[in-house]
């Protein structure tokens, strides 16, 4: 014969399913955090080296945020941002990654491009999808998107190098206006570099009373 006891665990692995799900997830929108984007981003770039293919990066800020935060209030911002998840996860393909990053920035890693062109259609795509009217708290609410684009392996070799770049790309669509999109270049992480030495050396001037 033999002796045991048993126990029911189904609330513990689903109190642990749930802490797992918190720590790689946005609490708001419930996208990808940071940590699990990193973690599909170098799997995307794994695949996408032994294929010899591209990824795109794109970094999305929507336009104008704060005068919704402002003007409406942080739970018109959150309700927002809820929503834009929401859009663009029902419209793009099962298999992208669209994450935030926290504020008012999403990321998408779009693999299986031809061309780095083919990045220009999807951002275009994005910003179309958004620009459609959000209905929040009764009222009509239009908003834009800016993106900043970087493609693998061209604009950088691992996600984190990818994430900076397209970063840069977005700055130069938000100074260009808003609903805009630039593509990452040299040229622009050059007057990135020149613009933060100027803000030193302007900083710099203006403790010693040089100005």
């Amino acid at each position: 014969g033999y002796r045991g006891t048993g126990a029911d665990v189904t609330a513990r692995k689903q109190a642990e399913d749930r802490v797992q799900y918190l720590a790689t997830r946005d609490a708001l929108t419930g996208l990808p955090n940071r940590a699990l984007l990193g973690d599909r981003a170098a799997q995307a770039i794994l695949a996408a080296a032994r294929s010899r293919g591209m990824l795109a990066v794109l970094l999305i800020d929507v336009d104008r945020f704060k005068l919704v935060n402002d003007s409406l209030g942080h739970r018109a911002g959150d309700a927002l941002l809820r929503a834009v998840a929401e859009r663009l996860c029902n419209t793009l393909r099962r298999d992208d990654t669209l994450a935030r990053l926290g504020g008012d920035e999403f990321v998408l890693l779009w693999d299986g491009l031809k061309a780095a062109q083919d990045a220009a259609l999807v951002a275009q795509r994005v910003q179309a999808i958004l620009q459609r009217p959000f209905t929040l708290e009764g009222r009509a609410l239009n908003v834009t998107a800016s993106i900043g684009v970087a493609i693998y392996p061209e604009d950088g070799r691992d996600f984190s190098e990818l994430l900076k770049n397209a970063d840069t790309a977005l700055y130069d669509a938000k100074e260009a206006g808003r609903n805009v999109f630039r593509f990452f270049s040299p040229a622009l992480h050059t007057r990135a570099v020149e613009r933060l030495a100027l803000e030193s050396d302007l900083r710099g001037a203006l403790a010693r009373g040089e100005l």
